[in-house]
């Protein structure tokens, strides 16, 4: 397996294989409630992001496209923390505002018997190529498998947070890179089904 870096003319011409990627790692089990946006809604979002500063993404393949992390580094000014539910906890805030915090849009694994292996993998390059000490990310509190798979691979619960514009209730998770990073934020850990800091 072999990591790569892609800027925006790469990813253009990943498009419809980061889209198949996408489709294949987040099939929706049978009798599973929660339904996943559809190809179209990830490519829009994945142009959409490819337009902000500092997107980025790193893939794993090999003969193949095993899986990738992309997503873009956080204004300092805090912005997009903006509907968190509580208040900030400073370990976070201090990271924000010095400019250490990356924010990952998405992180698509194909499901094989290395995918946690893969999925730290890619998540550290992201965050070690953009000298951030920690990774956020927001998931519809409806989207358990989601949930599930990033905390597998190291993500923490650290509260809810519901957008200016949309009615959606999200989970916020943070992927700390390193033990200092990681020792700064114990205490913060949201239990999954409503312990803790901001459960739901």
């Amino acid at each position: 397996m072999r990591l790569r870096r892609l800027n925006r003319w790469l990813v253009e011409g990943l498009r419809e294989d980061l889209a198949d990627l996408y489709v294949e790692s987040r099939a929706t089990a049978p009798g599973d409630a929660y339904r996943r946006p559809s190809r179209q809604n990830f490519l829009n979002r994945l142009t959409t992001d490819m337009r902000r500063p500092g997107f980025a993404m790193v893939i794993g393949e090999t003969d193949r496209l095993m899986g990738c992390a992309f997503g873009f580094p956080v204004r300092g000014d805090g912005s997009w923390w903006l509907g968190f539910d509580g208040p900030l906890p400073r370990a976070i805030e201090q990271l924000t505002v010095s400019g250490r915090v990356f924010s990952f849009s998405g992180i698509l694994i194909r499901p094989h018997p290395q995918d946690r292996g893969l999925a730290r993998r890619v998540q550290e390059g992201l965050l070690t190529d953009h000298q951030a000490s920690l990774g956020a990310t927001l998931v519809d509190r409806a989207d358990r498998p989601t949930l599930a798979a990033l905390r597998s691979w190291g993500w923490l619960d650290v509260g809810g947070l519901r957008g200016p514009a949309d009615p959606t209730m999200f989970r916020v998770l943070v992927f700390p890179l390193g033990e200092r990073t990681t020792a700064r934020l114990e205490g913060l850990v949201t239990m999954p089904g409503g312990g803790g800091p901001g459960g739901a």
